[in-house]
């Protein structure tokens, strides 16, 4: 599961998943420092409908990060 950069508090898949939605990010739910995925769990993230099927394997692949990164 992917862990914040700031503190290490790891993060559950209900706040995974609403990261993933999140174009700004989300403030860690422990220290309140902001997080973003990774540019490259985001590459993960686009393969497009074929991702759905390995959701488990994708979300425990996802790595956070403490700045805003571009995708490409």
């Amino acid at each position: 599961m992917p862990r914040c950069t700031n503190c290490n508090y790891k993060w559950n898949v209900k706040d995974i998943i609403a990261l993933g939605f999140s174009k700004k990010g989300k403030d860690c739910p422990n220290c309140g420092d902001r997080q973003y995925i990774s540019a490259e769990s985001q590459r993960l993230l686009t393969l497009g409908w074929l991702s759905l099927i390995f959701v488990p394997f994708i979300i425990s692949k996802i790595k956070l990060s403490g700045k805003d990164e571009p995708l490409w």
